[in-house]
């Protein structure tokens, strides 16, 4: 029979993991809000084609840009306020982009909700740290979670139950999924544990650029969020281009879906996981082989494909956001983070823009997949190295 005192303690446990499960719900509610109401802002607005890639583009380009402004925030307020400002600024700016009927407005407000989402990534690590330090692969794997939940819930819903509720205004339909935002960033204000005890006029916030680590763990965290995001770019295109057309939506659900099971996987299996290079070689290999298959595919191959790359990148993305914790002192954590979230988004930009120029050059759609290949096996080369890391002050 537990004592009171211990039951206090698994229900703060308890309590903490939720608070990290719905702030990395909130990390991506307000970005994939979009997707589902391109046509309508696209009409709403007269946008071209470029305006709409420039909207899309815009989030993963400020998760690089201001990650280490982010690792200032941290450094000067502490992971809990840090993560509240960043919640703040992303219901905000999420909320506010259809405020006013002009595409530099909704730019504008678009680079402030990204800039907020930034912040938040960089926080999370550390907050795993500060809160549950016996647990940090464990931890990471229930916000990644929140993560992937929080991808599925505005592409799913939008459409069927949202717009109708809001009288199919995009514009409110932002307003409705920056909402639950507000409400995550009260919860954490008011029952998220302190951060720790280092002053925070002490803290380092500029990343050491010259460490072999960071770059080792921003190239690997960049192969798998290079290939996520190229593949849902170029997976539609691709498929239209072959006379497979129809396989479209069932391909981007794989792709999408197939990572929730890893996040799942890897909430039982991640303490067992941590700092080996065997799950990065062999989710390394995946990536390979599905994006073959998704090439050389036809029909329900390309959409197991696609699911099976989906799994494999999940997989590798929690693995190496537990690492910062896991390598690094505690009031490095924010840093060494910053520091990898700028490399990998950078590598986010960068592969897409390479598979486009490859494919318009060839005239191949299948060649724009090599690029994404080729971080599969970057990432099954950079692997074993992780074996080799100590963590600080061991």
């Amino acid at each position: 029979m537990q004592n009171p005192g211990e039951s206090r303690s698994q229900a703060s446990f308890i309590g903490t993991l939720l608070l990290l499960w719905l702030a990395g719900v909130a990390l991506r509610l307000t970005i994939l809000a979009v997707p589902p109401v391109i046509p309508l802002i696209h009409d709403g607005l007269r946008l071209n084609a470029t305006q709409i890639g420039i909207l899309t583009g815009l989030p993963s380009m400020l998760f690089a840009i201001a990650a280490v402004p982010g690792s200032l925030l941290i450094a000067r307020l502490g992971v809990r306020t840090a993560l509240v400002v960043g919640l703040a600024v992303t219901a905000i700016g999420g909320a506010l982009r259809g405020a006013i009927p002009d595409v530099m407005w909704l730019y504008a407000m678009t680079v402030a909700m990204g800039a907020g989402v930034a912040v938040m990534q960089v926080t999370m690590p550390p907050a795993v740290r500060s809160w549950i330090p016996q647990r940090i692969g464990f931890a990471t794997a229930v916000y990644t979670n929140g993560l992937l939940v929080g991808e599925i819930f505005p592409v799913a819903l939008m459409l069927p139950l949202v717009l109708p509720l809001v009288g199919g205004s995009w514009q409110w339909g932002f307003v409705f999924w920056s909402a639950p935002v507000v409400v995550i960033a009260a919860l954490i204000l008011t029952l998220a544990p302190a951060s720790g005890s280092t002053s925070n006029t002490s803290r380092r916030w500029w990343p050491d650029w010259n460490s072999h680590l960071i770059w080792r763990l921003g190239i690997m965290l960049g192969t798998t969020n290079a290939t996520y995001f190229a593949s849902n770019a170029f997976l539609p295109d691709y498929l239209r281009s072959n006379g497979q057309g129809a396989w479209i939506s069932a391909a981007l659900t794989g792709l999408n879906i197939g990572q929730v099971p890893a996040s799942l996987l890897l909430l039982a299996f991640a303490h067992r996981l941590e700092r080996k290079a065997w799950p990065y070689v062999c989710c390394g290999l995946l990536c390979v082989l599905s994006t073959c298959g998704i090439v050389f595919g036809s029909g329900a191959w390309v959409v197991a494909a696609a699911t099976l790359q989906g799994f494999a990148n999940a997989v590798i993305l929690i693995l190496i956001l537990a690492l910062p914790p896991l390598l690094s002192a505690p009031d490095d954590v924010h840093r060494v983070t910053a520091a990898i979230v700028t490399i990998s988004y950078s590598c986010a930009v960068i592969v897409p823009v390479i598979s486009g120029l490859v494919w318009d050059v060839s005239g191949v759609g299948a060649m724009a997949f090599a690029p994404i290949a080729l971080c599969g096996i970057v990432l099954v080369a950079l692997a074993p190295a992780i074996n080799h890391v100590k963590p600080a002050g061991s």
